[in-house]
């Protein structure tokens, strides 16, 4: 055990005569360790899609690396034409906008926070939209709410409606032709933006669905029974836009799409922003062009221990390696022109085409994934059956392009405002390979 401690403290810049054997001069097998840092910089992805992404991203949140971020939810509204109707002498009890908050990431969750939804003064359209997209809505909120989450991540909250929305919806619901069909209705409320107070520095997920809208409660005259009209998100057009500034900070240089940019010493990527990172793996051919008779026992990519976050404001928690060319394009397979990625240890680097021939595996469920260690705060992903596949010339050596989504957790890109900072110099490569003599 002492000579494998002393084993992963050393590394060898020359790997062909430099290293700890295991029991020297009785075994013809060398034991070696190479330990290479990889540089990184971070690219703004283009074309990043965030329709229908499944959860609405609302937060505000002030970092001295990424700058001031503002991401709000749009969502059209729905409503079932077959469902009974207040009749005019209906009588209004209450009025709430529910929203269905399936995570909370952020910073002094024992304070309150606020959140607030508006009017959309424009429709959503049946188009793409991106991060960078935006719609028009009223400046003042029709329901807001101040709530303090402490411990809790899950929950519905009830945002209170404002008196004068309450009579003019529920006079509409009554007799009004706006609720006779979806189309008028959405002509009526074209949609709804959910947005948080600057300097709460804190995110919500929103999942859409019956548990996020408008509930109406109401009873008959003469009758106590409460009553319920629901107007609410299910079956509702909906994308996520961020509004970002980053003057005066490190990132304050990443402008332009597709590009990679050196902002020092530090990167870091963020979600929904769509701040990826791209490393540059080319350390790995000197060192590769070095050896002759080896075997890769261990290999490990790892970044960190990253810089440290509040205990509620949780880093992205996983992502995938997609190789990419010098424009930061994914390279795609030549079977079916999906993005090639990092395959996991102990599966298939390469298939066979309808040729027959060796080409790079395309599967992306069994991608190696670059998982968070809480409790070491550092990422780790094995990459020992990568580096053979590279190493016995069955795949070419690429660089990465690291992507904030995994098969197992969805596209986290998407769907939150996570980050997470590191220095470049703790960025690497750790190998552990055997040698015969």
């Amino acid at each position: 055990m002492a000579a494998l401690s002393i084993l992963f403290l050393s590394s060898c810049s020359d790997p062909a005569t430099v290293g700890i054997e295991l029991a020297p001069g009785n075994n013809q097998i060398g034991v070696f360790y190479q330990e290479l840092t990889l540089d990184a910089q971070v690219v703004l992805l283009d074309s990043f899609n965030t329709v229908n992404s499944g959860v609405l991203v609302v937060g505000n949140e002030a970092d001295a690396f990424f700058g001031k971020t503002q991401a709000t939810g749009y969502s059209r509204l729905f409503i079932d034409a077959t469902d009974t109707r207040p009749d005019g002498a209906a009588v209004l009890d209450s009025m709430f906008f529910n929203v269905d908050v399936v995570s909370v990431n952020g910073s002094n969750l024992d304070s309150p926070k606020r959140y607030s939804v508006h009017q959309l003064t424009e429709p959503i359209l049946d188009t793409l939209y991106y991060n960078f997209d935006k719609l028009s809505y009223q400046a003042d909120p029709f329901a807001s709410i101040d709530i303090t989450f402490g411990d809790v991540k899950d929950t519905v909250m009830q945002l209170t409606v404002n008196e004068a929305f309450q009579q003019e919806l529920f006079g509409k619901i009554q007799e009004g032709s706006e609720f006779s069909n979806l189309i008028n209705f959405r002509k009526y409320i074209q949609g709804v933006a959910l947005r948080a107070r600057e300097g709460d520095n804190t995110t919500i997920g929103v999942a859409l669905g019956a548990n996020t809208g408008i509930a109406v409660y109401y009873h008959n005259t003469g009758d106590t029974i409460p009553l319920l009209y629901e107007i609410n998100t299910s079956s509702s057009r909906n994308f996520n836009g961020i509004e970002a500034d980053r003057s005066g900070t490190p990132t304050e240089s990443v402008t332009e799409y597709g590009k990679s940019y050196d902002v020092g010493p530090q990167v870091g990527m963020k979600s929904t922003v769509a701040m990826a990172m791209r490393i540059d793996t080319s350390p790995l051919d000197a060192f590769l062009d070095t050896l002759s008779g080896v075997t890769f026992n261990q290999v490990s990519f790892s970044m960190g221990e990253i810089e440290s976050q509040d205990e509620d404001n949780n880093p992205i928690t996983g992502m995938v390696m997609i190789f990419v060319d010098n424009e930061n394009e994914p390279i795609k397979s030549t079977i079916n022109n999906v993005p090639l990625y990092v395959q996991g240890d102990n599966q298939p680097q390469v298939i066979l085409d309808s040729n027959g021939d060796k080409v790079p595996n395309n599967t992306y469920s069994s991608s190696a994934i670059l998982s968070y260690d809480s409790d070491d705060e550092l990422y780790l992903a094995g990459i020992t059956s990568h580096i053979n596949a590279i190493y016995r010339g069955d795949i070419l050596r690429q660089n990465w392009l690291l992507y904030a989504s995994t098969p197992q957790t969805g596209d986290d890109f998407k769907r939150s405002l996570r980050q997470y900072k590191v220095d470049k110099n703790k960025i690497k490569i750790q190998i552990i390979y055997s040698k015969t003599r």
